[in-house]
């Protein structure tokens, strides 16, 4: 039977209660009045002498506080925690990073709306399965299983802090994903449909994306100091790999380069300013590929998308589907045309940043006279055809500047 007593110089009474083994253990109650010492005191042996979960036993000794002291017990709000966890994560994490993170902590407590300011403690595995079932109706499969392993990272890091009991995402499975659409290259015809329909920033990106094979991200963050025009160079250090990158500029791209040069005023400027200012304040490019896929939707290369949800969910409200052609489709398109002019696969895949079998396996060295040429191979968009920004007045709309 449970029992309570005090320890000399503590003003608190301990609860004296058995395990289920048998072992007599101590905790103290924190209590100074002994009659509500003793009713904590009945509720750890209860707890202790039951087959209970963590999470079980946490809400016993929690609803018994509170019947004995007309008190909460001291806990944290799911708000509150995932708030301090975000505040906690800015100094360990990038900014693209903690962006991310704080995404994904703003969808979950806007669905849980009210119920965020209730204690962390009482979200169950049943509210991670029914957000994974919302999540599930609304964005890509992808998408759903990144939410649900940041919500495991989050709560178990509220275990490890002594917040919770146990870890309610960890028995929530991801959802299985959705088979892949194929995704194509660019034809010729349509890289140029594109310049045309351009403004001379996005006319650049795209000659870089061609004729570099380098990601949205990376690009948006070039400058002037990345450009070595006297030897016909851009050296970068890639976002998601680290590699550090020396590319060859092919001809086509140095014409156009020289071409805009002059508007430079030092070698920090952004080669593309508007679109710098994006990713840097966003760590993401989701507003540049929503204006490429706008810019490709008025050249007719892909329908347009309603802006607002319809009744059957469609638009950017509703589920997102992948499109089979996209920015990054100018990587695949660098990679068929270098391959189709005869580059051997290991020129073709240092270039644009691949890890190569053949590089790796047989330790070869693409010297760069190979890469020069390599890319020297790939076709002059720009033949028979004027510079399509070269003296025409631009009409771009604004969704596109």
């Amino acid at each position: 039977m449970a029992s309570v007593r005090r320890k000399r110089g503590s003003r608190y009474w301990f609860a004296c209660f058995t395990l289920a083994d048998g072992l007599r253990v101590q905790r103290s109650t924190k209590e100074t009045d002994r009659k509500k010492a003793q009713r904590l005191a009945d509720a750890f042996e209860e707890v202790a002498r039951q087959q209970l979960t963590a999470r079980q036993a946490q809400r016993i000794v929690a609803d018994t506080y509170y019947r004995t002291t007309g008190n909460l017990l001291p806990a944290t709000t799911t708000r509150d925690y995932f708030h301090a966890w975000l505040a906690r994560k800015k100094a360990e994490t990038a900014t693209s990073t903690h962006i991310f993170y704080t995404g994904k902590a703003r969808r979950f407590l806007d669905w849980l709306g009210e119920r965020a300011t209730n204690r962390l403690l009482n979200i169950t595995p049943e509210d991670i399965l029914a957000f994974r079932g919302s999540e599930n109706d609304r964005v890509r499969s992808a998408t759903v299983n990144h939410a649900l392993k940041f919500l495991r990272m989050v709560f178990e890091d509220a275990k490890r802090d002594g917040v919770i009991a146990d870890n309610p995402a960890d028995s929530v499975r991801l959802v299985k994903a959705a088979q892949r659409r194929s995704r194509r290259p660019f034809s010729i015809d349509e890289i140029k449909q594109l310049l045309a329909a351009a403004n001379e920033e996005w006319e650049t990106l795209i000659l870089f994306g061609l004729y570099t094979g380098q990601r949205l991200g990376d690009l948006a963050r070039l400058t002037w100091a990345h450009i070595d025009l006297r030897n016909d160079e851009l050296s970068l250090r890639t976002s998601k790999t680290g590699r550090q990158q020396i590319i060859p500029i092919a001809p086509p791209l140095r014409s156009h380069l020289t071409r805009i040069n002059g508007h430079t005023k030092n070698c920090d400027e952004p080669l593309h300013p508007n679109a710098f200012a994006s990713v840097i304040k966003s760590g993401k490019v989701g507003t540049l590929s929503r204006q490429f896929y706008e810019l490709m939707a008025k050249t007719g290369i892909v329908p347009a998308k309603r802006h607002r949800t319809s009744a059957n969910g469609a638009g950017r409200g509703g589920r997102h589907n992948v499109s089979q052609i996209s920015f990054h489709a100018l990587r695949h398109t660098a990679t068929s045309l270098m391959k189709n002019a005869g580059i051997s696969s290991a020129v073709v895949q240092d270039i644009i940043g691949h890890e190569s079998s053949a590089i790796s396996d047989n330790y070869t060295h693409i010297d760069e006279e190979a890469k020069r040429k390599a890319l020297s191979a790939m076709p002059n968009v720009f033949d028979d055809a004027d510079p399509p920004n070269g003296n025409k007045e631009l009409t771009q709309t604004p969704e596109l500047r």
